[in-house]
């Protein structure tokens, strides 16, 4: 499978190419900073270049099979113009599947029905601003005609693999709290091989 990875430097982004790279998937990268990717591998490309710039993920996405975004907001709304970008690039070479990662705050609250996680107590961020950002890349793939999943951890923290965690559609599992980086790129890597969640988000947390 040839998979083209946007935020591949980032925290889950990284670990979901090694997941790739072991099973030998073809892995295309657009990074905007190549020093920071130290991999060698016949089964792994680098393009230079930036989600914000229309003709570098045309360029990137050239001959893949789906498309994985980890891409963060930093702060601003890079997620939802590269999204927009992103879904043009796929309509225009006919590739269906992408898989995202997004956050908990955009699954549906429990407490507050009809409302997001974000947008009721039951989130504790004071600041809503990543969510509003995720908000808008979730509203560009429901407008789309695009195979999408939108993984979406609580609480994300660098430590091991528990290898044992619960996902549950559109709500966050039940007083989960928390998630590790490599076992949300784990579950994000097992949706290459499953349609099970196509037009979902899904909450995941230990």
């Amino acid at each position: 499978m040839k998979i083209l990875v946007l935020g591949a430097t980032g925290r889950v982004g990284s670990h979901f190419v090694s997941n790739a790279l072991r099973s030998n998937h073809h892995v295309t990268a657009l990074v905007r900073s190549p020093e920071k990717v130290q991999i060698n591998d016949d089964n792994f490309v680098l393009h230079q270049g930036n989600a914000l710039v229309k003709e570098d993920i045309h360029h990137a996405i050239q001959g893949v099979d789906l498309v994985v975004s980890s891409l963060s907001t930093d702060g601003t709304t890079t997620l939802s113009q590269s999204m927009g970008h992103i879904a043009e690039a796929m309509a225009q070479e006919r590739i269906k599947r992408i898989i995202t990662i997004g956050t908990a705050g955009i699954l549906e609250s429990r407490t507050d029905p009809g409302l997001l996680r974000f947008q009721s107590p039951e989130s504790k961020r004071k600041s809503t601003r990543a969510a509003e950002e995720h908000l808008e890349m979730y509203n560009i793939l429901k407008a789309s005609e695009l195979e999408w999943t939108i993984v979406c951890p609580t609480y994300l923290f660098d430590g091991e693999s528990l290898g044992k965690y619960r996902v549950e559609r559109d709500y966050l599992p039940d007083g989960g709290t928390s998630i590790s980086v490599i076992d949300t790129a784990e579950f994000a890597y097992q949706q290459l091989m499953s349609d099970e969640y196509v037009q979902s988000r899904v909450g995941i947390a230990y």
